[in-house]
């Protein structure tokens, strides 16, 4: 009976340690399956369309092309690398000049022109420290005996006090593209050490990647931006 027992506890122990060693395993995956298929998608209309024209002059690069699988790894590859010659020339003069074109279009689209809006001043606010206050803050979220990792996106004032307050958004792990934001007075909302690469990384992986030390009750960011 006792070697019943040990067995299945036995048993039980290598299926936990199976389950811990597969979970980054599948996120890690659902995360690269989703990226992938994206780029699939949208460069799978190219390949279809080269696939056409190659069958009416050679077939049997286009029976590869017709492969699904190979449609989908071409597709991937071909978004990839339209991607860095988008990059490369919104680098240069005649590419800053035709987003520029591209972007005034997009302001003539009300709701487009809201989500497109929003989510570019999103990431620019994230490569940018505002007012020297320290982009990656702790908040008291969602109790003030707890706090959350927050980036600071923008420095407020309070019309009628003059008082600061800081618009931090919160992401959720381990998915930080959705999240919560919340207006917290500058006093309340300590500064950290971390970078933004830091902290993204720190919340993705649920906690178990940091730097390894946080200033959790250290100097508020109103104080650290004072002269």
């Amino acid at each position: 009976m006792q070697k019943e027992s040990g067995s299945s506890t036995h048993f039980q122990r290598y299926v936990i340690t199976g389950v811990l060693v597969m979970i980054p395993i599948w996120i890690t995956w659902l995360v690269f399956s989703f990226l992938f298929n994206q780029l699939s998608n949208l460069g799978r209309p190219w390949v279809r369309a080269l696939a056409r024209w190659l069958e009416q002059t050679t077939p049997a690069p286009a029976e590869w092309l017709l492969a699904p699988w190979f449609q989908s790894l071409l597709a991937a590859l071909i978004t990839v690398l339209s991607l860095y010659v988008l990059g490369w020339v919104t680098t240069r003069v005649l590419g800053k000049r035709l987003m520029a074109l591209f972007e005034s279009l997009i302001e003539r689209i009300p709701l487009v022109q809201t989500v497109y809006g929003a989510t570019k001043k999103l990431i620019s606010a994230l490569q940018q420290k505002p007012d020297n206050v320290q982009r990656v803050v702790l908040i008291e979220f969602p109790t003030p005996e707890m706090r959350a990792v927050g980036f600071v996106t923008q420095v407020l004032t309070d019309e009628k006090t003059g008082r600061k307050l800081a618009a931090v958004y919160v992401p959720t792990t381990p998915n930080p593209t959705s999240g919560y934001l919340e207006i917290v007075p500058l006093e309340r909302v300590v500064s950290t050490d971390w970078s933004v690469d830091e902290a993204m990384t720190f919340i993705i992986s649920g906690g178990t990647v940091s730097p390894g030390g946080i200033n959790y009750g250290g100097i508020a960011a109103e104080e650290q931006a004072k002269p």
